[in-house]
């Protein structure tokens, strides 16, 4: 069952009546086909209008919903053949981060993101999505590993940031997040990177410096959050949805700025609606831009990676 946000409201009394009206018709013989019809395209009708107008904060929202496929999901849908690598080899391993070995539509590639988990128990053991430092660790050394098979990396960026607990700060979570973003830099591989979700802080850039940047249509990608930015400026998180606005958080905007090179599309009414098919887009998306980077030397694909961030707000 979907979890309706506030702005679907609308759309869910929609569906609601639609459901009624099965019932009905279940129950008590009736022909109500026509109607239960004419409901459904409108329904989606509504869906496809509200959508193609989100606000950046509504935009926030949807890539905040608690039933949005995150890394696992996309690892099922996506990719086959996926072997978990764990650990740091310095202090531990954290579930946030997750990666390894995996095959994208038959490549071999080296696979890395974030994982929030999808209820209250995987949640808790994946920290929400916020990586600590041997989550960071972690990914520099399977980027490095990627480095010396020759792999492909791909990243999942899903996190509103880095975790900012005080044994974060005291393993060197800041070090940590700018080792890996000096990591993905320096690769002699082909690395696409995928904004799936939120794209938070440095916890983001850090498995985000690529030489392709995607992200989907309903995604967001910013230096802080709404809120955050709204506490500092105005000194109230109720202004949230005006520091979205001005933060250009949103793919669109972005795109636009040449902050990211391509936006993948969604389902109607967002990923959560039909992971499976979001995850295809994606996995046919990530597979396009890996052929194109295929046939370039590791000193161009350097080359090429850096410029392309130095060159961001010039």
């Amino acid at each position: 069952m979907i979890s309706y946000l506030d702005f679907e409201k609308p759309v869910a009394a929609l569906e609601e009546r639609i459901t009624q009206l099965r019932s009905v018709n279940a129950l008590h013989d009736v022909d109500v086909a026509s109607e239960i019809g004419r409901l459904e395209n409108k329904s989606a009708e509504l869906l496809a209008s509200t959508y193609a107008s989100l606000t950046p904060w509504q935009k926030t929202q949807v890539a905040r919903h608690p039933q949005r496929p995150h890394f696992r999901d996309y690892v099922a849908h996506a990719f086959t053949d996926f072997m978990p690598l764990g650990g740091d080899r310095l202090y531990g391993d954290d579930l946030a981060i997750m990666g390894g070995f995996a095959r994208l539509n038959g490549q071999r590639v080296m696979l890395i993101g974030h994982e929030k988990g999808n209820d209250t128990k995987t949640r808790i053991a994946h920290n929400f999505g916020m990586g600590k430092p041997e989550g960071y660790r972690k990914a520099i050394r399977l980027m490095e590993l990627a480095g010396r098979f020759g792999l492909p990396v791909v990243t999942l960026v899903d996190t509103s940031g880095a975790f900012p607990g005080i044994e974060a700060e005291e393993r060197g979570q800041a070090e940590a997040i700018a080792r890996s973003t000096e990591a993905c830099l320096a690769i002699g591989v082909p690395m696409v990177a995928a904004v799936v979700g939120e794209g938070g802080s440095g916890g983001a850039v850090a498995l985000a410096a690529a030489n392709r940047v995607l992200m989907f249509e309903h995604a967001v990608y910013s230096v802080i959050s709404p809120e955050g930015c709204a506490s500092i400026l105005w000194r109230t998180s109720e202004k949230a949805a005006d520091a979205a606005q001005a933060m250009k958080v949103t793919a669109q905007d972005l795109k636009r700025l040449n902050v990211i090179d391509r936006i993948v599309k969604e389902p109607l009414g967002g990923a959560h609606r039909d992971p499976a098919a979001a995850a295809r887009m994606l996995g046919e998306a990530l597979g396009e831009e890996i052929a194109n980077l295929g046939a370039k030397s590791p000193s161009e694909l350097i080359s090429e990676r850096e410029e392309r961030f130095l060159a961001i707000g010039g």
